[in-house]
């Protein structure tokens, strides 16, 4: 393909390399005396062959064990690292790798066509390749096609259009994605908040996301925040090394614990409140309004003596009616009236002894005895019942409608149909306690902004404990290397309050318990 894209040369699929094994461990020499009989004695090591000397006399230095060596030219030329399965048989790719060189507009379009049909492919690292607002367009079209993938890294490659965002937007499987050292401004920190989450639309693939290295400040941190009052699917969050100051702490803080709907967010709320109740509500009313017919009261199969309305009645309504004589039968009844003897159509009977119907045998006699016409009575009961009980049981294996299933799922995953508080003429609901790792280390966050982001951990605490969350909110918040002292009181507290919550942590050991 590259050869057709007039591309010469081109560059060259390799494995990708790695480390060789650790060296073995150095044999111990047995101590004297420790020698057990019926032993054998350790052999002896070859000796270490001598080393190599040049014209001049001087050894030669061996080549290297850990790594390889490559001519400069050789080392800079563009390749394609890949990993491949080792249990597959096809050697299918599974991670690629490109650093270090440029990638134009026309590999791109060859990656395209080359990507998609990998069907284990996992893994796509573009480390500084120079991509454009133009290749991450046209990857967000084709990516959706992988259908394994789940890592995306892009790190050190800044564009000026920052369309960052199109990578996760609805059709994306994306589940890691690093956009580390890429120049995101508050533009493309605005584009990815709207990506997370909106009244309209919320990211439910993304679980990573890493921003670190950026120029995102406290406006882009704000929009970042926003993204998160309605995103309940991303688990852990980057934003170190960037210009977040106390205003974007805040904001990210009351995203995590509690906050007030906007006039968007109550609109959307009302909407979606009205559509899950309108099914039932339109139900009832219909219900009241015209009640469903009973179906085995105008049934001719029911015998007789259970029938709900008599033969006077019938005459009766018929006189009033007389247009309803000139009614066309349908169903079953114009069958049996096409069933004739000798001629004539049969004479319906009152009373219902006899069933008429299409797989029941003409009767030979016109006189019956009373016991023939009784037990056709009761098979005919004995049918409508069974028939019955089919279609009680069809109902109840009945799946629900797709209706059903969005009212449920909009239950479940839309977090604006939360319980609510009404405050002080706002209505509040309960923030993220989804995302467990948050990373702000190396910001510019003062005391105000850890004392919020202190409350936001104390209430989800608190939360947790009510048994209110659906989360377990917050495990590990890094906040080091900011505007205050490590030995700030509030950064204490805020340390002391996670060391409980963090899975990761190991108390230090002490000679206690060393002993112990």
């Amino acid at each position: 393909m590259c050869r057709r894209s007039t591309i010469v040369p081109s560059p060259s699929v390799v494995m990708r390399p790695k480390p060789g094994p650790p060296p073995p461990p150095p044999e111990t020499k047995p101590e004297k005396g420790s020698k057990e009989k019926g032993k054998q004695t350790a052999p002896i090591p070859e000796p270490e062959p001598e080393p190599e000397v040049n014209e001049d006399g001087e050894p030669v230095e061996p080549p290297p064990k850990t790594y390889t060596t490559k001519d400069k030219f050789e080392y800079f030329k563009p390749c394609v690292q890949v990993e491949i399965d080792p249990l597959d048989k096809g050697e299918a790719v599974t991670e690629i790798y490109i650093r270090g060189w440029k990638i134009d507009q026309t590999m791109m379009e060859i990656f395209q066509s080359c990507w998609p049909p990998l069907e284990k492919l996992h893994t796509i690292n573009l480390w500084e390749a120079g991509l454009t607002g133009e290749m991450l367009h046209l990857m967000a079209s084709f990516l959706p096609l992988c259908v394994n993938l789940k890592n995306l890294i892009l790190d050190g490659n800044p564009v000026k259009e920052e369309n960052f965002h199109e990578l996760i937007g609805e059709d994306s499987i994306i589940q890691n994605l690093s956009l580390r050292f890429c120049c995101i401004s508050e533009v493309g920190a605005r584009n990815i908040g709207a990506s997370l989450g909106t009244t309209k639309f919320a990211n439910t693939k993304l679980l990573s996301l890493n921003l670190s290295g950026n120029c995102i400040g406290d406006e882009g941190a704000c929009h970042i925040a926003k993204g998160l009052r309605l995103n309940r699917n991303l688990l852990s969050l980057t934003l170190s090394s960037n210009k977040i100051g106390n205003k974007g702490a805040a904001k990210i803080a009351e995203a995590l614990s509690r906050f007030a709907l906007c006039h968007e967010e109550v609109v959307e709320r009302r909407r979606l409140m009205s559509e899950r109740g309108s099914p039932d509500r339109k139900t009832l009313q219909r219900e009241e309004a015209h009640p469903p017919p009973s179906r085995r009261a105008d049934s001719k199969d029911r015998p007789g003596s259970v029938r709900s309305s008599g033969t006077h009645a019938d005459t009766k309504k018929t006189r009033e009616k007389p247009s309803a004589r000139k009614k066309e039968p349908k169903g079953k009844e114009a069958k049996d009236q096409e069933i004739t003897k000798g001629g004539k159509k049969e004479k319906e009977d009152p009373k219902g002894t006899q069933k008429k119907a299409l797989n029941a045998p003409k009767p030979k006699k016109k006189q019956e005895t009373s016991q023939g016409s009784s037990s056709q009575a009761s098979m005919v009961t004995d049918g409508a019942k069974t028939i019955g009980m089919k279609t009680k049981d069809k109902k109840k294996d009945k799946k629900p409608s797709a209706t059903e299933l969005e009212v449920d799922v909009l239950e479940v995953i839309n977090p604006l149909m939360e319980e609510a508080d009404f405050i002080d003429g706002e209505l509040m609901i309960a923030g993220n306690r989804v995302l467990i790792n948050l990373n702000l280390s190396r910001n510019e966050i003062g005391e105000s902004g850890l004392q919020a982001l202190l409350k936001a951990v104390q209430y989800q605490t608190t939360l947790t404990l009510d048994s209110r969350s659906s989360g377990t909110g917050l495990m590990r918040l890094c906040l080091t290397r900011n505007a205050v002292p490590a030995d700030n009181d509030i950064l204490k507290k805020i340390t002391d309050h996670m060391i409980a919550k963090d899975p990761f942590y190991k108390s230090p050991v002490t000679p206690d318990s060393e002993q112990s």
